[in-house]
């Protein structure tokens, strides 16, 4: 079974609330083969509250993960935060469809979470990825100075005469 320390073995457990609290690491996505991070130091904790009925898990996870700018390609510590709720239930075989309900088989004693955990943390990391020095200023790189050697220096002047080819495609762009 992938990742058996994520395996919460919730049979022998009384009714109510318990924590689980875990540091994920490298090591975790290194085992999905996930390896856009440079580093990750994620501290998560996860409530089960258990009833007679069902298991509800509620996720919470806090931390950074080092990724490349998408502009630069710096590295760089993205603060992140992640939440989740999954709720167990029980019935006649292994359901996990819904991204929110999983339905384990009657006599099942234990869940693995690993799964739930890797999509929420990547989920949780911004698409676009760019460096904090990007927008304060600060970073100096030498793939930013090429990109604002590269960028238009002023705008057309508005009193140059257009092409009108250009204008009626420009109308289409508008027209919808």
């Amino acid at each position: 079974m992938k990742q058996k320390e994520y395996t919460i073995p919730f049979s022998g457990l009384k009714q109510g609330k318990h924590d689980f609290k875990y540091e994920i690491n490298n090591k975790f996505f290194e085992s999905f083969g996930y390896d856009e991070f440079n580093e990750v130091a994620v501290d998560l904790t996860i409530v089960l509250n258990k009833t007679s009925t069902m298991l509800e898990l509620d996720f919470e996870a806090t931390g950074t993960v080092n990724v490349d700018c998408d502009m630069t390609s710096e590295p760089y510590d993205q603060p992140i935060e992640g939440s989740l709720e999954l709720v167990v239930k029980f019935g006649e075989e292994y359901d996990d469809e819904d991204d929110e309900i999983l339905i384990l088989p009657h006599g099942e004693h234990q869940v693995n979470v690993a799964q739930y955990i890797y999509e929420m943390i990547i989920l949780a990391v911004p698409q676009k990825r760019v460096h904090p020095g990007i927008e304060d200023g600060t970073l100096k790189s030498e793939a930013l100075e090429r990109l604002q050697e590269l960028q238009p220096k002023d705008k057309k002047n508005e009193n140059e005469a257009s092409d009108p080819r250009w204008d009626e495609l420009k109308k289409l762009l508008t027209d919808k």
